[in-house]
C-alpha cells in the first residue's frame, strides 16, 4: 500500500514523501495514529493544500517536545515491585508502568511514547526510550526495585548481586552475635555454678569457720 506520510517516521521517510507499506502496518499503525493517509490523488492534492499548516504546527510540537526532553532526559524513576531473591519479577514492568512512573513525577508521558524492546522482568536499572515527537527522543532510566530504601542502594551503583551478598553478610553477622551472646551467658552461668560449688564445699569443710579453742 502507498501512503503519504503526515510526520516523519523512523526508519520510514520524511513528511510528505509517499512510501510503500505493508497494508497491515498502515492499516493498524499509520492509518489510525494519522501518521499517514492513502496515497490518493485527492489525499495528495489534500496535503499540498495543507502542508504549510501541517509543517506550523509540526514545528509548534517540536519545540514542545524538545523542552519536555530537556527536563525528562536523564532522569531516574522507581517502580516498585515483588519479586525472588534472584532477581526475578513476580510479573513484569510494562510500557503503562513507565509512563505512569513518570507521569506521577510531574512528566507528561503517554505509554505509547515508551519504547521497550521487551517487558522488564529483574530487579534493577533499566534504560528506557521515550519517543516525545517524531523527531526528539529522550532517555529515561527505572529503577526496578522490591523498596525505597532498595532503590536508593541501586541508584548509587548496588547491583542486586552485591545487595544479596550484603544482605547474607548481615544476616551471617547477626547469627554469630548471636551465639557469642549465647556463649557469654553459658559462661557467666558456668562461673555461677562453680562458685556455688565452692561455697558449698566450704561449708561442708567448715572453711573459713572458727574452730573451738582446745582446753
Amino acid at each position: 500500500m502507498q501512503v503519504i506520510l503526515l510526520e516523519r517516521v523512523a526508519k520510514l521517510g520524511q513528511m510528505g514523501e509517499v512510501v510503500s507499506v505493508k497494508e497491515g502496518y498502515a492499516r493498524n499503525f499509520l492509518l489510525p495514529q494519522k501518521k499517514a493517509l492513502r496515497a490518493t490523488d485527492l489525499n495528495i492534492k489534500a496535503f499540498e493544500a495543507q502542508k504549510a499548516q501541517l509543517e506550523a504546527r509540526n514545528l509548534e510540537t517540536k519545540k514542545e517536545a524538545d523542552a519536555l526532553a530537556a527536563k525528562i532526559d536523564g532522569q531516574q524513576f522507581v517502580v516498585i515491585r515483588t519479586a525472588a531473591d534472584s532477581g526475578a519479577l513476580y510479573g513484569s514492568v510494562s510500557t503503562r508502568d513507565a509512563a505512569d512512573a513518570a507521569t506521577e513525577a510531574g512528566f507528561s508521558v503517554d505509554r505509547r511514547q515508551i519504547v521497550l524492546d521487551r517487558p522488564i522482568k529483574e530487579l534493577g536499572l533499566h534504560n528506557v526510550t521515550v519517543n516525545l515527537h517524531p523527531e526528539v527522543e529522550a532517555q529515561i532510566t527505572l529503577n526496578v526495585a522490591r523498596s525505597a530504601d532498595e532503590a536508593e542502594l541501586q541508584a548509587r551503583g548496588k547491583t542486586i548481586q552485591e545487595l544479596a551478598a550484603e544482605e547474607e553478610a548481615e544476616a551471617e553477622f547477626e547469627i554469630a552475635e548471636l551465639f557469642e551472646d549465647i556463649g557469654a551467658a553459658q559462661l557467666d552461668e558456668l562461673e555461677e555454678a562453680v562458685a556455688e560449688d565452692e561455697t558449698t564445699d566450704e561449708d561442708e569443710t567448715g572453711t573459713g569457720k572458727d574452730l573451738p579453742e582446745e582446753k
